[in-house]
């Protein structure tokens, strides 16, 4: 396949700023992206840079996609003249994620595009979860840095990890293991090449495990 017939590829060309994407990323983007696009949904995306990626993100959602930009360089402000909403602040921190998401309210998909350490990929997800509308994703790439000593990596800590332990969780919904700690809010998790997918669905993982006949 070439990533150049993809949605994504095509609006990233199209970003009138700079952005960088590793080449196999936009087929994954397409995949799990494409049912949300020309809806109103909300958008956050960890990590801008050099805006490049905004722009991308609004052509290929569409124009009534609410596109919200998180960085750590105050400068990025900058970009809410171009229609797009900023919030600076570090998605290690918890009091930044309580007032971020009591500004913003419940959001779609949130897509990690931030530090890469597991620490702060943790420290993410976690806090994010209760904003996730059902049928909402969360997304975090780049997760290769697992596996890189520049990172931490390989650990038991690293995000990668934390991830296996979310799928025991899924499992654990599972009717004899009900007296385990089970996931109630994380329907399904995807791994992809340096993806993780957290599919989050209340009222599916709420069903009840049981024998029919």
């Amino acid at each position: 396949m070439s990533i150049e017939i993809t949605k994504s590829y095509k609006a990233y060309k199209k970003s009138p700023f700079k952005s960088i994407k590793h080449s196999s990323y936009f087929p994954v983007y397409d995949h799990l992206f494409g049912p949300y696009t020309g809806k109103e949904i909300t958008f956050v995306e960890i990590g801008i840079l050099g805006g490049g990626s905004l722009y991308m993100w609004r052509e290929f959602f569409g124009k009534k996609a609410r596109i919200i930009g998180i960085e750590l360089n105050p400068a990025a402000k900058r970009w809410e003249k171009e229609g797009f909403e900023i919030y600076i602040g570090s998605q290690s921190d918890p009091e930044f994620w309580e007032y971020f998401k009591n500004e913003v309210g419940d959001i779609d998909i949130v897509l990690d595009d931030g530090g890469h350490t597991y620490k702060q990929q943790i420290i993410t997800v976690e806090n994010i979860l209760p904003n996730i509308k059902d049928n909402g994703l969360i997304v975090v790439e780049d997760t290769h840095t697992s596996y890189m000593s520049d990172f931490g990596g390989p650990s038991q800590y690293s995000f990668v990890e934390y991830a296996k332990n979310v799928v025991d969780g899924v499992n654990f919904r599972f009717a004899k293991f009900l007296n385990k700690k089970h996931e109630k809010s994380i329907f399904s998790v995807t791994f992809l090449e340096s993806f993780v997918v957290f599919h989050i669905n209340r009222e599916l993982s709420a069903i009840e495990s049981h024998p029919t006949k």
